[in-house]
C-alpha cells in the first residue's frame, strides 16, 4: 500500500512539474503573441510615438488629436470614392409591364447608391416612379407608387436611414419615349434616382 501511496505521490509531482514548466513557456508565448498582434502600424505608431516623446515634447493627446484628424481625413475620402461610385452608377431602373418587382441588373446600380447614402447620412435622393400610358391614370400612378417604394425598401434593407428618400409618382405623364410600341413602354415603366 506504502508503495502506491509513494508511486501516486511521485506520479502528481511529476505531472505538477510539467505543468509548471508549460505554464512559464505559455506566459513567454502570451508576451510574443501580445507584441505580434500589434499590426506594423500600431507598431510603428508605437515607437514612433515614443521617439517622438522623447525627442520632441509631444504629448499624448497632440498625438491622439493627429490619429484622430487622420481617420476623419480617411473617411472624406472613403465617402467621396463612394460618391463617386454612385454618381457613375445608373439612375434609372426599368421594371416589367405592370409589376414592380426590381429587377436584377438594377441591384448593383442599387448597392453603389446604398453605400454612398449609409456613408454619408446627409445625402438625400428622391425616387419617382413612372408607368406607360396603358391603364387608366389613378392605376399608373399607383404603379409608379409602388415602383418607387419597392426601390426605397430595397435601400433601406440597404441599411440607408428611411428619412433620407423622398418617393413620388408621376404615373404616365413624364415619359421618356413618346413610341406607342413595346421599345417606347418600356423605357416609361421606371424609377428615377435623383439626387437632391
Amino acid at each position: 500500500m506504502d508503495v502506491l501511496k509513494t508511486i501516486k505521490t511521485a506520479g502528481y509531482a511529476a505531472v505538477l512539474a510539467v505543468l509548471a514548466g508549460c505554464a512559464g513557456q505559455v506566459k513567454e508565448d502570451v508576451a510574443v503573441t501580445d507584441a505580434a498582434a500589434q499590426s506594423p502600424v500600431e507598431t510603428t505608431a508605437a515607437s514612433s510615438a515614443a521617439s517622438t516623446d522623447s525627442v520632441s515634447g509631444t504629448s499624448s493627446s497632440q498625438l491622439s488629436q493627429s490619429a484622430s484628424q487622420s481617420a476623419v481625413s480617411g473617411a472624406e475620402i472613403t465617402r467621396e470614392s463612394l460618391k463617386a461610385s454612385a454618381l457613375a452608377a445608373d439612375t434609372l431602373f426599368f421594371f416589367e409591364f405592370d409589376k414592380s418587382d426590381l429587377r436584377q441588373d438594377a441591384l448593383d446600380d442599387l448597392d453603389a447608391h446604398a453605400k454612398y447614402l449609409v456613408a454619408d447620412r446627409a445625402a438625400r435622393v428622391r425616387l419617382e416612379g413612372h408607368a406607360d400610358e396603358r391603364g387608366t391614370r389613378a392605376y399608373n400612378l399607383a404603379l409608379g407608387e409602388r415602383r418607387a417604394n419597392a426601390v426605397a425598401r430595397y435601400l433601406v434593407i440597404q441599411g440607408v436611414n428611411r428619412a433620407q428618400i423622398e418617393t413620388m409618382s408621376y404615373g404616365e405623364e413624364r415619359p421618356l419615349s413618346l413610341a406607342r410600341d413595346e421599345s417606347g413602354w418600356s423605357r416609361n415603366r421606371r424609377v428615377e434616382l435623383i439626387y437632391q
